[in-house]
């Protein structure tokens, strides 16, 4: 939590890990997420919008001819109702980060409301269809342990999983944690808010999509807008049906805006103009992302979503070393100490300069934590590809793994073969405890219009500076 106590995001704290050009590694991969990640959700927010459309004229589909080939995976109206999501996104980009707030607050009560409602309505109806699916049938065919089919092993896969889909946001949390006004409340907001929300999301998909299974004709619909679209025509297109369509998917976009935005648009942005300093702020870096995350084809990774969703779980795999390198730096290494105006310089005069610009020990914990895992993760997309029990149930452990390994191996190259400079700063400075009050300090002086001003001065620095003053 780097970024709560000393107000800086994951692009500037990266130099501290990587050096000040190593950091660059782990910038771009971040980078490339958010194009994937933005398309991708944006699509989905497209078919979220399309439920609006279908709600108004059910026969959409034949009103708007499909001219699109089959390979897409998408009509003509479901690029047309993506493209309008794309176009109504826009706007919200223009929101600065420190103002999302209010926005957040919106975004999470509509949605929260709504699949309260949803779970309400999804068991309220089931009688009639004989309740409850076999989704959740507690009858089970597998051992118990004893494999990597094994119930213990799925369990552990399914938590990895789960933690490797948000590996992205757990990275560069600190882009967020930074605009906390005091570090308490970055700290303690996260620690309950998503267990609470992540395990409630979780409850109330597995029960709406057990109690609507039988209705469904026994097929286990997890989609919510696929789940309404078969919804209405299962009810020919009756008015109380429109109008729940048109509710949901109205409750849908919203959520996915709360998310794809900041999480995806504003994370790219941020990315970018520490890259591009010069000829982009966070602001154009958002829509820089936006309008490049076409590139990805989210249609077809929409098309392709089990593999798509796959590797993109599967890439903590590449993120989670990332992440065990941080923690290991800032709380092991330099016992949470910092120089942030150091951060800021590009040149030999900074501590964290290292050899070239390039903390050498970073990339080597980094293979470390990521080769083993790497046969388990390939197996995992192409199931023609055999591998050892052994190499899949690692690949099973993939976070847990990449993220200690990594971040031991970081510590002990440190401690073999340590940086003069950087362990002279360590021992000299004051207390951890110091250092950050008097950064507070600074922070609470500086208004948002100095911000800015030194974020001006330091992009006309490029010899000396890499990116904008607390980018």
């Amino acid at each position: 939590m780097a970024g709560a106590y000393y107000h800086i995001g994951f692009p500037i704290f990266s130099r501290a890990v990587w050096g000040i050009w190593g950091s660059q590694f782990t910038i771009w991969n971040r980078i490339f997420l958010s194009f994937v990640w933005y398309g991708f959700q944006s699509f989905v927010g497209g078919q979220c919008l399309y439920l609006i459309l279908l709600s108004w004229d059910p026969k959409l589909e034949e009103h708007i001819p499909n001219t699109m080939p089959a390979d897409t995976g998408m009509t003509t109206a479901t690029f047309v109702s993506y493209f309008i999501f794309c176009i109504i996104s826009l706007p919200l980009l223009w929101i600065k980060p420190h103002r999302l707030q209010n926005f957040f607050y919106f975004t999470s009560s509509v949605t929260i409301v709504f699949f309260v409602v949803l779970l309400i309505w999804a068991l309220a109806t089931m009688g009639s269809d004989g309740g409850f699916g076999p989704t959740l049938d507690s009858k089970n065919m597998l051992p118990l342990t004893g494999g990597p089919v094994s119930v213990a092993w799925l369990m552990i896969y399914g938590i990895m999983s789960t933690v490797g889909s948000i590996a992205a946001g757990i990275l560069n949390q600190n882009d967020y944690a930074r605009l906390s006004k005091r570090p308490r409340h970055a700290i303690w907001g996260q620690a309950f808010a998503f267990p609470f929300y992540g395990i409630l999301a979780s409850v109330i998909g597995i029960l709406v999509t057990a109690a609507t299974q039988k209705r469904m004709g026994g097929e286990a619909i997890w989609n919510p807008p696929t789940l309404f679209v078969r919804l209405l025509e299962k009810d020919n297109n009756s008015p109380g049906t429109r109008a729940a369509v048109f509710f949901t998917g109205l409750a849908l976009c919203i959520s996915q805006m709360g998310s794809n935005l900041p999480g995806n648009g504003l994370a790219g942005g941020i990315d970018l103009a520490c890259v591009f300093p010069r000829w982009l702020n966070i602001r154009r870096g958002a829509y820089v992302t936006a309008i490049l995350s076409p590139i990805v084809n989210p249609w077809k990774l929409v098309n392709t979503a089990t593999t798509f969703l796959t590797v993109l779980s599967g890439y903590g795999v590449f993120l989670a070393p990332m992440t065990g390198l941080m923690v290991s730096s800032y709380v092991i290494v330099t016992k949470q100490k910092l120089n942030v105006d150091d951060l800021y310089v590009g040149n030999k005069d900074s501590v964290y300069w290292y050899n070239s610009g390039i903390n050498w020990r970073a990339p080597i914990a980094w293979v470390i934590g990521v080769a083993p895992c790497l046969p388990g993760f390939i197996a995992a997309i192409n199931t023609s590809v055999k591998v050892p029990a052994g190499a899949t149930e690692l690949y099973y452990l993939n976070y847990l793994y990449g993220f200690l390994s990594s971040g031991l191996v970081y510590w002990l190259l440190h401690l073999v073969v340590p940086d003069q400079r950087l362990d002279g700063f360590v021992r000299e400075s004051p207390s951890a405890k110091v250092l950050q009050e008097e950064y507070q300090e600074r922070w609470d002086m500086i208004d948002t219009s100095h911000l800015q001003e030194l974020a001006i001065v330091h992009t006309k620095e490029p010899k000396t500076t890499t990116g904008p003053m607390f980018l």
